[in-house]
């Protein structure tokens, strides 16, 4: 397949508490931001220990940023300063444009089991500071492209001329939740100057013809630039997300749950914050 794309790093991730103490894998952070610009960061969720996620994540701020929270199985109460509140349930996502602005807390409840994502993504200088805004996606929102072994969920982007079910406003990421049967091929057209990550949530799979490991869960893939991904599944199939999104190329100034990109902006959020003028 001429325009392959190919394995530029593996990452595994570091076992992390946020929150109130929930226990989460921090696949990539602040310390990766140039290779995966213009995504953040990437936390994921699996126990069926209640007690490794139930303190949540009470009342805290967000600006400059969007957080897309989506959860494969599980129940995540949430409410924010614009008024929202709800559920995140199985198959459902929670994407969130912090903006200028605003104040959340997501508190799981226990469940059978806990599995899914948060993804922190960046918003270009000039829009940082446009209004907050929430989009609860409900499950049957999200389409759903089968094609022989692959079920392919569109939560952004489009695939088959079908269009996810947020196109985004700021910056237009490409955001899928794919399963491949048991040794099923599937590939993927993308921009060649796209940022392209996967994150494996369960089995295992080859990313090059030439591969001589699979990749198993757990682990998340960035790859080089070109205009095709591909992928061969294990024997038990593979299930992982996919993240391509425009490179924003600004500089980043990141104080925990705010990023922008100088130090200033940053210092004037944090005195806003001390001074109750945050939210616009």
């Amino acid at each position: 397949m001429v325009g392959l794309r190919t394995i530029k790093k593996v990452v595994i991730g570091k076992h992390a508490t946020d929150g109130a103490g929930v226990k989460l894998v921090r696949v990539f952070g602040n310390n990766d931001v140039k290779d995966f610009d213009p995504f953040l960061m990437l936390d994921a969720f699996d126990s069926e220990n209640p007690e490794d996620y139930t303190k949540g994540f009470p009342w805290h701020p967000h600006r400059g940023i969007e957080t897309i929270t989506y959860l494969i199985q599980g129940d995540i109460e949430h409410g924010d300063s614009l008024g929202n509140k709800g559920r995140i349930l199985n198959g459902d996502c929670q994407w969130m444009t912090a903006g200028s602005g605003i104040i959340h807390q997501e508190m799981p409840k226990a469940s059978p089991r806990m599995l899914g994502a948060q993804l922190w993504l960046n918003m270009p200088a000039e829009r940082k500071m446009s209004p907050p805004k929430y989009r609860d996606i409900r499950r049957k929102m999200i389409p759903i492209v089968k094609e022989g072994g692959a079920s392919v969920h569109i939560l952004s982007g489009g695939y088959k001329d079908v269009n996810g079910a947020v196109a985004g406003e700021h910056v237009k990421p490409v955001y899928f939740d794919v399963e491949l049967k048991g040794d099923s091929e599937w590939s993927f057209e993308t921009d060649p100057e796209h940022t392209l990550i996967i994150y494996i949530v369960q089995g295992g799979g080859i990313f090059q013809p030439d591969q001589q490991e699979e990749i198993s869960e757990k682990h998340a893939i960035l790859f080089d630039a070109g205009k095709w991904f591909w992928v061969k599944a294990a024997k038990e199939g593979i299930r992982f997300l996919l993240l391509a999104g425009k490179p924003l190329k600004e500089p980043i100034a990141w104080g925990g749950p705010i990023v922008m990109n100088t130090q200033e902006e940053l210092d004037q959020a944090f005195l806003e914050l001390n001074n109750n003028t945050f939210i616009k």
